[in-house]
């Protein structure tokens, strides 16, 4: 099990009063400091307003940041912990993660939901549809990006989506192609979704036992489509008290994780603004837990 942290960027209060220019300094001095100590991967979450209530406070672009972190690290892998599949044209997600893949030397990992944050939508001029319409909006999406990696011109006609003899060039750098990432809990949809075109289904908050109870529907999802169940890897996103209680009490939370075959989990390590030790120790607790160094 490898190990990777969200980079602070301001979405959940953490540069509340900041100057801009010294709060992106920090979050680069974070990102180097993540790849120093072993992290294997950094993530940008994708929101323009904080939460969960929208104010006035700094709030970066998960593209452009994740752009800048890539010329500012040399070995972690980086993604979006995941873009809002309703935010953006689905061949221009393929096309600016295949751009970032090449900057970065072959690091890109393109993670995509359904997205949920109505403010976000309606603020920025975007409709906000029910959530079975972002769903399908999140299938035409993942139909098209694979297609866009494939390296052949692209066409698709979706309900909500569609590209006519696409191309992208370069299509990154990685083989067979950059990794997608499905975001989300839900076991109707989502997981269907991951299981028929994800490298890695993202599971978002689950303790421990909560996820044992998914991993089995996970992998009947991928038998329904006769896929080996085995080849969708799945990570968990800890934030809030599932990353809470340093010391013996994480490490044995996050050696359940790796006991159930997760293969990497992302901790939400913002208090790291104010104090960088937290990633030390956090660090500290994954190794106790039986979690590898990148």
């Amino acid at each position: 099990m490898k190990f990777g942290v969200i980079i602070p960027h301001g979405v959940d209060h953490e540069y509340d009063g900041w100057d801009p220019t010294a709060a992106w300094q920090r979050s680069v001095e974070i990102a180097r400091r993540a790849e120093e100590l072993g992290y294997e991967s950094i993530w940008i979450y994708d929101h323009f307003h904080t939460d969960p209530i929208p104010v006035d406070e700094i709030t970066f672009e998960s593209f452009m940041m994740l752009a800048a972190l890539a010329v500012s690290t040399t070995r972690v892998r980086l993604g979006q912990l995941v873009l809002s599949a309703g935010y953006r044209n689905p061949a221009l997600v393929a096309k600016m993660a295949s751009t970032l893949d090449v900057i970065s030397g072959g690091r890109m990992e393109l993670g995509l939901g359904a997205g949920w944050k109505e403010d976000e939508y309606v603020g920025y001029g975007y409709d906000f549809p029910p959530l079975r319409e972002r769903l399908a909006i999140l299938g035409d999406t993942l139909e098209i990006v694979t297609r866009m990696f494939s390296g052949q011109h692209a066409t698709f006609h979706g309900e909500h989506r569609h590209v006519v003899d696409a191309i992208n060039v370069p299509r990154g750098l990685q083989e067979p192609r950059i990794p997608i990432v499905v975001g989300g809990n839900g076991p109707t949809v989502t997981w269907r979704l991951a299981a028929r075109h994800a490298d890695e289904l993202n599971l978002d908050g689950l303790t421990p036992e909560e996820v044992a109870a998914a991993i089995p529907t996970v992998r009947d999802r991928c038998r329904e489509i006769g896929r080996d169940p085995e080849s969708l890897r799945v990570s968990a996103h800890l934030w809030g008290a599932v990353v809470g209680d340093e010391g013996p009490v994480r490490a044995r939370r996050l050696a359940a994780y790796r006991e159930l075959g997760v293969t990497r989990v992302i901790a939400q390590l913002h208090a790291a603004v104010t104090d960088v030790g937290v990633l030390e120790r956090f660090r500290e607790d994954a190794l106790a837990a039986g979690a590898e160094l990148a």
